[in-house]
């Protein structure tokens, strides 16, 4: 049975497809490795929130996919994970961008963890910061996830 980061190697080079919240933003994987993901979004008015700028929640989802895919390259085979809290901080206001969230792992203990998440625009100007909190689990926990 192939690792999480095979498989999301496979994601990258195109062989399968992204997860279904990932396809239905538009968001892509676009580099992964141990502890490290880059995920990319060309963001626009179709995610605007009433005020006209990007909706808080599409940040959440990238920032999200970014640092859940970075931990879950780190895990091995017959464990999986969930999110046990999420926290992030808005910092520049986005209309149009091209945005990358490069979420990376900061601490992997045995059970829980800490992932976080930079996003920035095509200017490399700091839009929003993220961070995670992780279980880990084995066994009966992590049958079917």
């Amino acid at each position: 049975m192939p690792t999480f980061l095979e498989m999301a190697e496979r994601v990258v080079a195109g062989e399968i497809q992204h997860p279904p919240i990932a396809a239905l933003l538009g968001a892509k994987l676009t580099a992964i490795e141990a502890g490290k993901a880059r995920v990319e979004l060309a963001a626009d008015e179709r995610f605007a929130n009433p005020l006209g700028t990007l909706h808080g929640g599409v940040l959440c989802d990238i920032a999200d996919i970014a640092m859940g895919m970075a931990y879950g390259s780190t895990l091995e085979e017959g464990e999986s994970f969930t999110t046990l809290e999420l926290k992030i901080n808005f910092l520049r206001p986005v209309w149009r961008a091209t945005l990358v969230a490069a979420g990376s792992v900061v601490q992997r203990g045995r059970t829980v963890g800490l992932a976080e998440c930079t996003i920035t625009d095509e200017k490399g100007r700091l839009v929003a910061k993220a961070t995670s909190t992780c279980l880990t689990l084995r066994g009966e926990q992590a049958a079917g996830r």
